[in-house]
């Protein structure tokens, strides 16, 4: 039986463990695996030919020990090119990539310095430069009064004491964002930047509704208020340093506390049934009132039309007589003629009876001509009749009408009879009287 020494360099190539030669002095026969000791030698020669040593010589010795054999010293150029990629490799350290957005405030031992735009930048590496990156457009967002829902109340930051001495709910919302340029004003100004935007924001808006009656808070007053309370959180933020712009004041929800709700309530709906009376009554006043003042321009208007038309019609009266004085005093005897036709013209216009008046004894002859032409009318009538059928009342018909013929014609005789000679007046168809009348009109 043979018996393996694992110390042996020349166990497995099939030879006896009997000779003392060193084994590195033997061939290393083909298809057995490689000798530690010259694999050994080989990588401290190529070290030494790496460090800078000329030649193959011996390679360093196994010590008598039994360690790992002592390797030799660096060159001063690989030191230098070890100390020239460590110092590349430290500068390229001090690049970085600002996103969109973004700005990236650096620091030089602590102290602030500069600041650096969204893209590829380059700063001194760490520890002499240091940066931080920092968010300007992002909106950020607060709650005062509750959070999340209208539900979650927060009481000691939403309830508020106005004018009026009365208590207000006031639930409102901030958003803001830093300023172009205030990212190191963010950073080292303030300590807590964001709790100093809330604490300004409760404050500018319990100092306003202060100043507002409880009404103008809960109706009309909500934008002024949010208007307000900007203006005056954003001056306090300036004051302070703190490189943040205020965007927007919202107030969500403005009530009265929920112990006097119900009694808060019936004064609104009073107070809205007033509104509700009043603005009927200047309805109604604004409707009778253009009427009431209508009509009075009317019958001022009417009552001026009036005086006008009196006016008018005295004056052209007046002109009239003038003109017809005038023209009498012309010539007296045409103008009293004319004046005469003209009246008798106006008066028998729309009549049928014809008045005459004889001139001896002051007798007036009427001769009724409407009936006249009425009983001529009814004689045709009965002579046609008469002669299509020769009834006996046709022939007393017949007779009427010649009595009546016969009576106007008797009349007109003595008419004619008892008419003036041609030279006096009424050879002219004017009576006597009208014509002494007509002779001296201002003697009565």
């Amino acid at each position: 039986m043979k018996l393996f020494n694992l110390n042996d360099p020349g166990w497995g190539r099939g030879q006896q463990n009997q000779d003392n030669e060193p084994s590195n002095n033997k061939p290393n026969p083909a298809g057995g695996p490689p000798d530690l000791d010259e694999v050994w030698r080989d990588f401290n020669k190529r070290l030494s030919g790496l460090f800078g040593k000329r030649g193959g010589g011996r390679g360093p010795r196994m010590p008598s020990g039994g360690g790992l054999p002592s390797l030799p010293g660096p060159s001063p150029r690989f030191i230098l090119l070890l100390i020239i990629v460590a110092v590349l490799l430290w500068l390229a350290s001090g690049f970085m990539i600002v996103q969109e957005g973004q700005v990236a405030v650096v620091t030089r031992f602590g102290k602030y310095t500069h600041t650096l735009n969204p893209g590829l930048q380059w700063r001194l590496p760490y520890p002499i430069e240091n940066s931080q990156d920092v968010n300007i457009s992002q909106l950020r967002t607060f709650e005062v009064g509750f959070r999340g829902s209208s539900r979650n109340k927060v009481l000691s930051e939403s309830l508020m004491l106005t004018n009026d001495e009365n208590i207000v709910d006031v639930q409102f919302v901030v958003q803001y964002r830093l300023r172009a340029d205030g990212a190191p004003s963010y950073l080292f100004n303030t300590n807590q930047p964001d709790e100093s935007v809330r604490q300004a924001a409760e404050t500018g808006m319990r100092e306003i509704v202060g100043r507002k009656p409880m009404d103008f808070v809960l109706y009309s007053g909500r934008t002024e208020v949010a208007s307000e309370v900007q203006a005056l959180a954003q001056s306090i933020l300036d004051r302070y340093q703190t490189g943040i712009q205020i965007s927007t004041v919202a107030i969500q929800n403005v009530q009265p506390p929920e112990q006097v709700q119900a009694a808060f309530d019936d004064a609104v709906k009073a107070g809205q049934d007033r509104e509700r009376q009043i603005n009927e009554g200047n309805a109604y006043a604004s409707k009778v009132v253009p009427e009431a003042e209508g009509q009075s321009a009317r019958m001022i208007q009417e009552a001026e039309g009036y005086s006008a038309q009196v006016i008018g019609q005295a004056q052209g009266n007046t002109s009239r007589f003038d003109s017809v004085a005038a023209e009498y005093a012309k010539a007296p005897g045409i103008t009293r003629e004319r004046m005469y036709l003209e009246t008798m013209q106006d008066i028998f216009s729309d009549t049928a009876k014809v008045m005459i008046d004889a001139p001896v004894g002051n007798n007036m002859l009427y001769l009724p001509l409407d009936k006249i032409m009425q009983q001529a009318a009814h004689g045709s009538s009965a002579d046609t009749s008469a002669a299509a059928g020769g009834s006996p009342s046709s022939a007393s018909g017949s007779s009427s009408s010649s009595t009546v013929s016969t009576a106007g014609a008797a009349g007109a005789q003595a008419a004619s009879q008892r008419a003036p000679s041609p030279s006096g007046p009424a050879a002219r168809g004017v009576p006597s009287g009208l014509d002494s009348l007509m002779r001296s009109p201002y003697s009565n």
